[in-house]
């Protein structure tokens, strides 16, 4: 461990934020990472456990107190290589991932958790700044061809391991860029967009030929690629998003929160309006916005809303309200439903809990209010509560009530693969094949929406399998 007596003499102290007023200006990210001395202390916190829970609780299972070890000593470039050996892209989760690692963490038990995320990103910034991180193409080449379609975590963790491997690996994208939701999910102030590009730039240099704007399914056919590949993966999320089924949803004004984010991401990448939005440009700017969805998803429609402008936002959730606080003796080490507010919501935001939808209202097809009802929940059963309906003024209504699987039709059809009874691709976690011969399947298109983490975990266990399969054993990582 670091120190013996670190987490006894520092309480933990995470990154700040810029103020809302001064963030509220801008798209870029705004955390205010530890100087080099607070961080050693934090590391120091780490009591390197008999059991450490934080293994478990990262879904990639991060070598954490080892790498918490390592920055109390000021080894960071050792540091960064025990963290690139189970995480490709820990700057992504370094930003966006909630963090699991930390429920998990033994001192959690008293809410003093290390800081392990802020730790992880420290690692792998320093590395880009210090030029630490450089292409790793193969000694040799395999011979062996693999179509990789998706290019989410999921898949670029995937492409990137079989590539270093030594197969010849082709990264297909429909969109304009590679990324996924990481590029046009997640606003740029969690996360800005050149650190896709280059881990980007890292791949191709590995010897990964990445494909934009190419639909399998529509630019090509899963067969073609069947016959012109040793192995297809498919890892093209999660994309089919829940819809809001009530009268007068088919209103122009009620949106789904995915075209709303990708739009403003891609206005933020220099985009043209025309090229941002060929629907119609959809702002919030002076309007009266409601989200419907309490996730990770509703908060960036909050925040996003909050830089554009918008009159007032309102952010509501069909469940009930979380505790406060979790009982640590019931939920330790797993991860907890409490209250979480987001930075975000911390930038202006009304929020409800227990809220059914009604009836979108509307004058000449345009979007004037939201009829609600409160319930109430008894388990899992949930009732209306008489007397409670009520209005909210809205211009905008922005969905963002999750996704229900993998879009069907196009590629999907045309593989002829299984379904799980969630409508995910089937497959399992040890092989992540599917039902159709020399076709594997990994992130959220398999598990349906999930984490970054379990994307970047899922991708890597599939390139050890592909690999398997394709050289009769693989030295990759499990």
């Amino acid at each position: 461990m670091g120190k013996e007596t670190g987490f006894l003499e520092l309480d933990r102290q995470d990154r700040s934020y810029e103020a809302p007023t001064e963030r509220l200006e801008h798209y870029k990210e705004f955390v205010v990472p530890h100087d080099p001395q607070a961080l050693r202390g934090q590391a120091s916190r780490c009591m390197n456990c008999g059991i450490p829970y934080c293994h478990n609780g990262c879904p990639v299972n991060n070598i954490i107190p080892d790498w918490n070890h390592l920055v109390y000593e000021g080894n960071w470039k050792q540091a960064l290589v025990n963290l690139h050996s189970t995480n490709n892209f820990p700057e992504f989760t370094g930003r966006v991932c909630p963090a699991p690692c930390e429920a998990a963490c033994t001192l959690n038990i008293v809410d003093q958790p290390v800081t392990i995320k802020s730790i992880e990103c420290a690692i792998v910034d320093k590395g880009w700044q210090e030029g630490w991180i450089v292409p790793h193409p193969p000694e040799k080449k395999t011979g062996k061809s693999v179509a990789v379609v998706g290019s989410g975590p999921a898949g670029m963790a995937c492409a990137q391991q079989l590539a270093r491997a030594g197969h010849s690996v082709t990264l297909f994208e429909k969109s304009d860029r590679i990324g996924g939701l990481l590029r046009y999910g997640i606003p740029d102030f969690k996360m800005e967009k050149h650190l896709i590009n280059r881990r980007a730039a890292q791949m191709e240099a590995e010897g990964v030929s990445i494909r934009t704007s190419t639909e399998v399914g529509v630019d090509i056919s899963m067969k073609t690629l069947k016959e012109n590949f040793d192995a297809v993966v498919l890892s093209g999320g999660a994309e089919d998003a829940r819809t809001l089924d009530i009268p007068g949803s088919e209103m122009s004004g009620v949106r789904l929160a995915m075209e709303f984010l990708t739009q403003q991401n891609k206005r933020n990448a220099g985009d043209s309006e025309e090229r941002a939005a060929p629907r119609g440009t959809l702002v919030a700017t002076d309007k009266h916005v409601i989200v419907i969805g309490g996730g990770d998803t509703g908060s960036d429609c909050v925040g996003t809303s909050n830089r554009q402008g918008a009159a007032s936002v309102t952010q509501i959730e069909i469940m009930p309200r979380p505790p406060e606080k979790e009982d640590k003796m019931m939920t330790w080490p797993h991860w907890p439903l409490k209250l979480r507010t987001s930075s975000s919501h911390e930038e202006g935001v009304e929020r409800d809990w227990a809220i059914l939808t009604k009836r979108v209202v509307g004058e000449n097809g345009k979007v004037t209010g939201l009829e609600c009802v409160r319930l109430e929940w008894q388990g899992r059963e949930m009732k209306e509560v008489p007397g409670s309906e009520f209005t909210l003024k809205a211009d905008l209504i922005l969905l963002a009530m999750g996704f229900v699987g993998a879009r069907k039709g196009g590629m999907l059809d045309q593989a002829g693969v299984e379904y799980d009874p969630r409508g995910n691709v089937l497959a399992d976690t040890r092989s992540y094949k599917t039902s159709e011969d020399n076709v594997w399947a990994c992130g959220d298109m398999r598990r349906g929406q999930s984490l970054v983490v379990w994307a970047i975990r899922e991708g890597r266990q599939c390139a050890r399998s592909v690999d398997e399969a394709l050289m009769g054993a693989s030295d990759l990582p499990e």
